[in-house]
């Protein structure tokens, strides 16, 4: 069971980073599945304490993500992807996925800064004045220097993927399962 639920997940990533990459989007008819999935095929194969280990995870990857969609810093699709994450791999785990998800994702946007290196200018030029603000007034005032373009998007379903294989490969080496109930 454990490497055809790893199976299912790993897919299920891979058409997210490639669905996200050409359309920057993530689509619920591959969300919702993923999230129903985790949490009937835990129910079968634990019962009642597989549904609370799924529900826990579910929980945690829609709870971890949706300060950032509410804030407009993240996607729907990103949202709902991680709380699929979570039904599949539970509380522990997805917890660790969220966490390497955090820093491939602080990565990656590093990356796209440095390929526009104009939007970098921009971004440490913010930086400078809010902390100048900050230090003269004792307030924090964000004031935005305007660029002639907006910042590229981020495909996030790409670090949610390499974060979740990551907590997964750890997982199993731990443990010998790709999650830790």
């Amino acid at each position: 069971m454990d490497i055809a639920a790893a199976i299912m997940l790993l897919a299920a990533l891979a058409v997210a980073v490639i669905t996200d990459l050409r359309s920057q989007r993530i689509p619920n008819w591959l969300t919702f599945p993923l999230m129903l999935l985790g949490l009937v095929t835990h129910t079968v194969m634990g019962g009642w304490d597989g549904l609370l280990f799924s529900s826990a995870g579910f929980g945690l990857g829609l709870g971890v993500m949706l300060i950032p969609f509410l804030l407009g810093m993240m996607g729907a699709g990103d949202v709902k992807l991680m709380a699929g994450v979570g039904a599949w791999l539970g509380a522990n785990t997805a917890f660790a996925a969220f966490l390497f998800t955090c820093l491939a994702g602080g990565l990656y946007a590093l990356v796209v800064l440095f390929r526009h290196m104009d939007h970098l200018k921009a971004v440490l030029a913010n930086f400078r004045a809010s902390v100048l603000i900050l230090l003269s007034s004792h307030r924090f005032e964000y004031v935005p220097v305007e660029t002639e373009r907006t910042l590229p998007r981020l495909c996030y379903g790409v670090a949610i993927a390499v974060g979740t294989v990551v907590s997964m490969g750890l997982a199993f080496h731990r443990t010998g399962l790709f999650y830790a109930p």
